[in-house]
């Protein structure tokens, strides 16, 4: 078989860099250095904030602007005085009164009353009078969960059903998790600053941040080469750079054989939506190994599969050989049959993508073992037993428990979740796209599958799971966007990723 090489134009030059929240202060602290005035830069913020507000809200004559203590509450009172300027009726909220703000907060709000402004100390009675609600409450330093009149402000805008604006990240939202700390303000869009934040990108946030606006104001994150970036986001125009047309001598050798093992006796769907999706991801061959009751339905859902019966290891490791990638999990079970499936496919030298079952399988009765040529996918609740700790501790912080997961048992990890992470080697990548409708069965062994036919066509593990990350999500967003995302079904995925793939 021959695999596709990894060009470096398929590295990270195509992806948007993701900041951890003190890396970007530090990538604000040096600009302010170069010499610019850390006033004009809330200034550029809030005029590229304004800027936004227009183009999404072209008809709106008011807006509420709630403003926090700090910077990010003055990014807000110079909006509010953009907003003045321009003609619309506004309503300014400070969470305290102007004279106790500090230097640049402070002459931003003087700037705003300066332009005619007034401004309304915060009440938890008040009523917020705008057509929209510009959310200015609180930046990336937020490290607690928001409590008292923080709290109240923000459950109140949420409760108005108003649009909102939120200014860097929604407030409440941890800038280095995208954990919801307590509560956080829902936004239809969000206008983030200087570099973009992996926490708007995954967790809680998706459900939080809405459309985000990324405005760097003129600061070139990337020119600071010490400043790693914490992650990488997945781009979908890397899909047309990743899947050139195929070689016009190329034969079914040549695009990889998967064989899928799973399907336990009375499990057999998730096996066949594994086996299927890598027949239209393009493999060259498919086998599937598992119970004999599957056998009829995989010939009728899909003959283009080899399926054969496996009764126990010896089934199993015959199957193998020959083989250029193995998925093994989707309907494996925990009984005999299955630890004996996963045994032949943990003695198989072939990459390895592991899921469902022979994850639990993996916690129970190989916590230690680790291997460079395998990809993990757990779902949270996988991750917590593969980790030994809480689901609860998996969503506070899903980019931590991705980099431990990949550290403590090697290959590539994938955490999956609204905000899939994938971590390898090279780091932390970010999936934005993906949507609720794919909340539904069979999701995830078609996902398998699909990354188990890239695992056999790229040469590099970690790129062809990015990669089948990206056309999994945006299979998922392309289907729903056609039918809705309601009765969304994980076997309508694999034609919509077909087109994907054929650009």
């Amino acid at each position: 078989m021959q695999r596709s090489p990894s060009s470096g134009a398929l590295t990270t030059a195509t992806l948007r860099p993701l900041y951890q929240a003190a890396q970007v202060r530090e990538l604000d602290r040096r600009t302010l250095a170069s010499g610019i005035e850390g006033f004009a830069l809330m200034q550029r913020a809030a005029s590229s904030a304004w800027h936004s507000f227009r183009a999404r809200w072209p008809q709106v004559r008011s807006v509420s602007v709630v403003c926090g203590a700090g910077n990010n509450g003055g990014d807000g009172h110079v909006l509010a005085a953009l907003a003045m300027q321009s003609g619309l009726k506004v309503q300014r909220i400070s969470m305290q009164p102007l004279e106790a703000l500090e230097a640049d907060a402070a002459r931003a709000a003087m700037l705003a009353s300066a332009a005619g402004v007034g401004v309304t100390l915060y009440r938890p009675d008040m009523t917020f009078e705008g057509d929209v609600i510009v959310d200015a409450l609180l930046g990336i330093g937020l490290s607690r969960e928001v409590e008292g009149d923080l709290r109240a402000a923000i459950e109140a805008i949420n409760a108005t059903g108003r649009p909102v604006l939120s200014l860097d990240i929604p407030s409440g939202i941890a800038a280095d998790t995208g954990a919801a700390l307590g509560a956080a303000v829902r936004a239809d869009c969000t206008v983030t600053f200087i570099g973009d934040k992996i926490g708007l990108h995954t967790g809680d946030a998706p459900g939080h941040a809405g459309e985000i606006d990324f405005r760097p104001l003129g600061v070139k994150a990337q020119a600071f080469f010490d400043i790693l970036p914490a992650a990488w986001r997945l781009e979908e125009s890397w899909l047309s750079e990743a899947f050139a047309p195929r070689p016009r001598a190329g034969h079914k050798g040549t695009f990889g054989h998967v064989l899928v093992m799973g399907g336990a006796p009375g499990f057999g769907g998730a096996a066949l939506l594994a086996s299927q999706a890598a027949a239209r991801l393009g493999a060259g061959k498919v086998s599937l190994a598992t119970a004999a009751e599957h056998i009829g339905p995989s010939l009728t859902r899909c003959p283009e599969v080899m399926a054969r019966e496996v009764r126990g290891g010896a089934d199993a490791a015959a199957m193998t050989k020959g083989a250029d990638v193995i998925v093994v999990g989707p309907g494996l079970g925990q009984d005999a049959w299955g630890q004996a499936v996963l045994q032949s496919a943990l003695q198989a030298d072939v990459p390895l993508v592991v899921d469902a079952d022979a994850l639990n399988l993996l916690a129970s009765r190989w916590p230690t073992l680790s291997r460079d040529n395998w990809i993990l996918t757990p779902h949270p609740g996988e991750a917590a037993r593969l980790l030994e700790c809480s689901v609860a501790q998996v969503q506070a912080d899903r980019p931590a428990a991705a980099r431990a997961l990949q550290r403590a048992r090697g290959g590539v990890v994938v955490l999956k979740g609204a905000g899939t992470l994938v971590a390898g080697p090279g780091g932390l990548a970010v999936c934005p796209f993906g949507n609720p409708g794919m909340a539904s069965g069979g999701m995830g062994d078609v996902l398998s599958g699909m990354l188990g036919v890239l695992a056999a066509q790229f040469d590099e593990l970690e790129l062809a799971t990015r990669l089948g990350v990206l056309v999994h999500a945006l299979a998922g967003d392309a289907a729903a966007k056609e039918h809705g995302e309601r009765g969304l079904l994980a076997s309508d995925l694999a034609s919509y990723a077909r087109v994907l793939i054929n650009p």
